[in-house]
């Protein structure tokens, strides 16, 4: 069974740090691009950040830029996703998704592309 699970959030002040983890099970992530998407309460989910299958392409949403940064660990079947400089807006529950693509393919911004997603963990940003 295809399987992602979300692990890292929680409460943290403006301008804090967070890593959040992104890990599979059931399935090589090898051949999967991965994709960071969050929603708040009475908004719709939301493109954060994404990585193709050979780590070699990445795209953010302009919101992260120069914050947020993925990165994954093929040989521990895990993606990761480095919050730094966090800001109240910030918060919502952050879902990963991974989408089965040819290799070097460039990872998608388009939440309903994605075929398997965790269950999400709660990032909290607040003084």
């Amino acid at each position: 069974q295809l399987q992602l699970v979300e692990s890292g959030g929680g409460l943290v002040q403006p301008g804090g740090s967070l890593r959040l983890s992104c890990a599979a099970s059931g399935f090589n992530l090898d051949y999967y691009g991965i994709g960071w998407f969050r929603q708040a309460p009475g908004k719709e989910r939301a493109f954060v950040i994404c990585i193709n299958n050979s780590g070699g392409s990445t795209n953010y949403a302009d919101s992260v830029k120069g914050r947020f940064t993925i990165s994954r660990d093929n040989a521990d079947n895990t993606v990761y996703l480095q919050m730094n400089s966090l800001k109240p807006e910030d918060t919502a529950i952050y879902y990963c998704a991974a989408r089965r693509t040819f290799y070097g393919d460039l990872c998608e911004r388009t939440w309903n592309r994605y075929t398997t997603w965790g269950q999400g963990t709660q990032v909290t940003v607040s003084s």
